[in-house]
């Protein structure tokens, strides 16, 4: 697999990761959960980027907002001294101006690096969801990989996704998708989320059979479960 290298590009109220890489020949452009990027040929010049997100801005902006309204319903201002919660500890933001930079875990705050405008706070959340987004790829993939042995099963791959009303999805075959918001509430929980979808793995279904085999792998999974049931609305961004 080929690594990718990340740049951003301002797109004039809305920011763009640009991801260069050699297994594509075309651009493609994405706007997920409100946040844009674009996948290009590692060797394309920036200008040429620059047009095409020039010539797609207003389906851009179409998106984003379209997106904006489906999103879950957040009380956040996004301004610095709010709290966001990350594995159950809570993490207070700290914003300052300037050209865009990834959100980085510094001294117990989440500072985050973005221009000044109307268009901040939602900058501000693009960048928080991005930030959650990457470490859901890096934490889901190491727990799938410390709990598929003791569950005994091998799934076919691992994708952070957004679902509106659940926390993760065994697909018929065989790859796994986790909601990214789960990495905001308790270490915990997020094992029992790992650990149930690997189990669907053995039933594709609800079944008692299927519950046994997640009391086997998790004897206190009902805790676990009862939490994310009472407490899984307030895991917002």
């Amino acid at each position: 697999m080929t690594d990718m290298q990340t740049e951003y590009r301002d797109g004039n109220d809305f920011i763009v990761e640009v991801i260069r890489t050699d297994r594509r020949k075309t651009a493609d452009i994405r706007v997920e959960d409100g946040a844009v990027s674009i996948i290009v040929p590692r060797h394309i010049a920036t200008e040429k980027i620059d047009q095409l997100l020039i010539s797609k801005r207003k389906w851009i902006k179409e998106k984003i907002l379209l997106q904006r309204d489906l999103s879950p319903t957040s009380h956040k201002e996004f301004l610095s001294g709010e709290s966001f919660p990350y594995l159950g500890r809570n993490y207070r933001l700290k914003v300052e101006k300037g050209n865009f930079c990834p959100v980085k875990l510094v001294e117990g705050r989440l500072l985050v690096t973005v221009p000044l405008g109307s268009e901040q706070p939602h900058m501000i959340r693009n960048a928080l969801v991005r930030w959650y987004k990457k470490q859901a790829q890096q934490k889901m993939h190491e727990k799938v990989k410390r709990f598929a042995p003791i569950v005994g099963v091998e799934p076919k791959g691992v994708e952070i996704k957004f679902f509106k009303s659940r926390w993760g999805s065994c697909t018929v075959n065989g790859k796994l998708e986790f909601n990214w918001m789960i990495l905001m509430a308790p270490n915990r929980m997020v094992d029992y989320v790992v650990k149930h979808e690997l189990c669907h793995l053995i039933h594709h279904d609800h079944s008692p059979e299927f519950w046994k085999e997640v009391a086997r792998v998790m004897p206190d999974y009902q805790e676990c479960r009862e939490w994310l049931r009472v407490n899984g609305m307030k895991l917002r961004v």
